[in-house]
């Protein structure tokens, strides 16, 4: 039978959530439980690298479509997010970045103690095994497994060669401080398979007889008294339950998830709480606001030989990944890509993914074939959006709007972007490769039609961050120990922290959250124990 009431709770087994959740069990005498709404991470599709788009749209991803958007002629955007044990962290492109020192630097200037660059440092080097080695900048023994590329495409190959050939300077590593540059990405796998939180933290974590996890629990409510949240609401096998918390709860939802979770329990925006009929607990008006996200669009061309991954599928691919874990399968998509720094806004504003494959509409608009991508976007947007509810009911899903080209800065760093993936494109090491553009189309060219194109196509590079943002303005949710501003015993641990978007992959970063979260949490663990023995110790001196 499961127990009613244990140390802590997390909510999310996700990027964050697991991390916590690990960390946390690692003291024996702390009881601590996971609820996740999604299911185990067992599937194939999860394990094998190049298979993750076909999770989306499952079981497996929440399926997120954005609010219709003005900045992309009128479409709904597709945001995908997992659903499973491992969160998004079991499907996405496995990228290794953290982003720019000075992105932290920015946070720390905001007034949160705490999180600048070198404060993280420990807890970046502390997430990975880097199978590079031990320096400065990385770490070796922790939880989630850093590779190279094990079998890359002689696309992404090309791809970097033609980006030296174009100016730009190469860079094989972008995360020791120096971002500028391009190459071939590395990668969270370990023996040519996806390394995920779930893989790295959690799995090994519930060996531990402290911790528990519970699947297909979705949370409906924060249990609020008198202030101090004590317990959760969840559904599980279609029953109401609940658990209390004897210390802290722990929301790792997710940036689209932790809001609507906060907005259901009456903590948010009065007005908008009480337009759903929801009893205002707190009025924070900052849950949900700050919306921020990555974007890029397709400059894809179709391919003269037989070798980009339209092949993965295929009986001698198949073979290869299962008796060698070499070949197609192997392939995180994104292989390669780099930074462009404009000199704007104080870090690296554009940044290439490339894909030896066809990636349009997440997939969903390739063309037959072979082709390849050149995928250019902006990762210092200026636009903010919002997570709202749709309804007071836990399971309709919240509404999503980034408001992408909200601010005009963003579409003209966008054009820049495509202007950089045209020239990158036609240097002499594609040429072995190159076939007839496909997107854009012949019929772009005014920049008008530019502008359309990149509206029609642009894609969320999957990194949706902000909505709980840390700091102490009027818009913040958290302090910068991740307590939530006015709500004791409640702490958020993910992604939506961020008061400004890193300008990188979101997937490292998010683990880091995590691992400090716990880190505070144990530090004042101790503090509190510390000052309990001092009191006893002085209590039995006086005796």
């Amino acid at each position: 039978m499961t127990p009613t009431e244990y140390d802590y709770i997390v909510i999310g087994a996700g990027s964050a959530g697991c991390a916590v959740a690990a960390r946390l069990s690692e003291r024996p005498e702390l009881q601590v439980l996971v609820l996740e709404a999604g299911g185990p991470d067992a599937q194939q599709e999860i394990h094998v690298p190049a298979a993750f788009p076909h999770l989306f749209k499952t079981a497996l991803d929440w399926d997120y479509m954005t609010v219709p958007q003005a900045g992309l002629n009128g479409r709904r955007e597709f945001n995908p997010r997992g659903k499973m044990l491992g969160g998004s962290s079991s499907m996405n492109a496995m990228i290794f970045m953290r982003g720019n020192p000075n992105d932290y630097n920015r946070w720390a200037e905001m007034g949160n103690r705490g999180w600048a660059y070198q404060d993280l440092l420990p807890y970046f080097r502390k997430t990975q095994h880097q199978e590079r080695g031990e320096c400065a900048h990385h770490g070796v023994n922790g939880p989630i497994n850093i590779a190279n590329l094990r079998d890359p495409n002689p696309l992404s190959l090309a791809f970097v060669e033609a980006a030296t050939q174009a100016g730009y300077a190469p860079n094989d590593d972008f995360n020791d401080g120096e971002q500028t540059g391009f190459g071939l990405y590395q990668v969270t796998q370990k023996n040519g398979l996806r390394c995920s939180a779930a893989g790295g933290y959690l799995h090994p974590a519930l060996a531990r007889e402290n911790l528990t996890a519970i699947t297909h629990a979705h949370v409906t409510e924060l249990l609020i008294e008198d202030g101090r949240c004590v317990g959760v609401a969840y559904m599980h096998d279609g029953q109401p339950q609940q658990v209390r918390a004897r210390r802290e709860v722990i929301l790792s939802g997710g940036s689209i998830n932790s809001p609507q979770v906060l907005l259901l329990s009456g903590i948010g925006p009065a007005e908008h709480l009480r337009q759903h009929g929801i009893e205002v607990k707190l009025d924070l008006p900052g849950v949900g606001q700050n919306l921020q996200d990555h974007m890029f669009v397709p400059v894809a061309y179709h391919c003269t030989q037989p070798v980009s991954l339209a092949d993965a599928t295929s009986p001698e691919q198949g073979a290869r990944f299962q008796n060698e874990q070499m070949g197609m399968l192997t392939s995180n998509i994104g292989e390669a890509g780099g930074f462009i720094d404009l000199g704007i806004d104080g870090s690296p504003e554009i940044q290439f993914h490339f894909g030896p494959s066809w990636f349009i509409h997440h997939g969903a608009g390739n063309p037959a074939g072979h082709g390849y991508t050149l995928l250019p976007g902006v990762v210092r947007p200026h636009s903010t959006g919002s997570v709202t509810l749709n309804s007071a009911d836990p399971f309709d899903k919240a509404l999503v709007d980034p408001n992408y080209y909200g601010d005009p800065h963003d579409m003209e760093l966008m054009k820049q972007s495509v202007a950089a993936a045209f020239a990158i494109a036609e240097q002499p090491a594609f040429a072995p490769y190159r076939g007839e553009r496909h997107l854009p189309g012949p019929d772009v060219t005014t920049p008008e039609a530019l502008e359309n194109f990149i509206r029609d196509y642009t894609m969320t590079i999957y990194h949706p961050v902000g909505t709980c943002k840390m700091g102490h303005d009027a818009l913040s949710v958290v302090d910068d120990t991740l307590k939530v501003h006015g709500i004791a015993g409640l702490r958020v641990a993910d992604a939506s922290i961020m008061p400004i978007i890193i300008n990188g992959n979101s997937n490292i970063p998010t683990m880091v959250i995590g691992e400090k979260c716990a880190d505070m949490i144990l530090q004042e663990l101790d503090a509190a124990g510390q000052a309990r023995d001092m009191v006893a110790a002085s209590a039995s001196a006086a005796e």
